[in-house]
């Protein structure tokens, strides 16, 4: 392995480095961005052990706080669209069934592909905000605690150095 990759792989495993890069990584995969944060929060845990249950918690808040960015962006989009039609509702059919499950819906932010647009179509049908934000966190939450688990037994012991 090249030098390079070495130095900035230790360097970001740095505790006061590796978890604000994850809080970033974590962040930017909650948007619509195609970005995961999985190997960066398994890499830091893998490297640093006993930072296990900072980091899950670092990457929960990271990526709640992009799915809640995201809510914002599509609250925004469905102003900026009601403005534009003067006011009239922008409501699709399609979505209506997200209405019933209502702020709940949020709990499965975590799905891959359709997780993160969920976050802004319930900006966008205007769902509470701070209830919204709890089931995301909720739902990444528990995704990445058995995820990151998951890894662990399926590779364990130490990283070859």
């Amino acid at each position: 392995m090249p030098d390079w990759i070495v130095t900035m792989t230790q360097w970001l495993a740095l505790p006061e480095v590796g978890l604000s890069t994850v809080f970033v990584v974590a962040f930017v995969s909650a948007t619509l961005l195609p970005m995961g944060s999985e190997p960066a929060v398994f890499g830091l845990i893998k490297l640093n052990p006993e930072l296990f249950w900072p980091t899950i918690l670092v990457a929960t808040a990271g990526n709640t706080a992009g799915g809640a960015l995201s809510w914002l962006m599509g609250l925004g989009a469905h102003k900026a669209v009601d403005k534009m039609r003067h006011g009239t509702p922008t409501e699709a059919r399609a979505l209506r069934w997200l209405e019933r499950f209502g702020p709940k819906a949020c709990l499965l932010s975590w799905l891959p592909v359709v997780g993160d647009p969920l976050c802004a179509v319930a900006g966008w049908l205007k769902f509470p905000f701070w209830p919204c934000v709890a089931y995301m966190a909720i739902g990444k939450f528990v995704r990445y605690l058995i995820m990151t688990t998951a890894l662990l037994w399926v590779f364990p012991g130490a990283l070859p150095t």
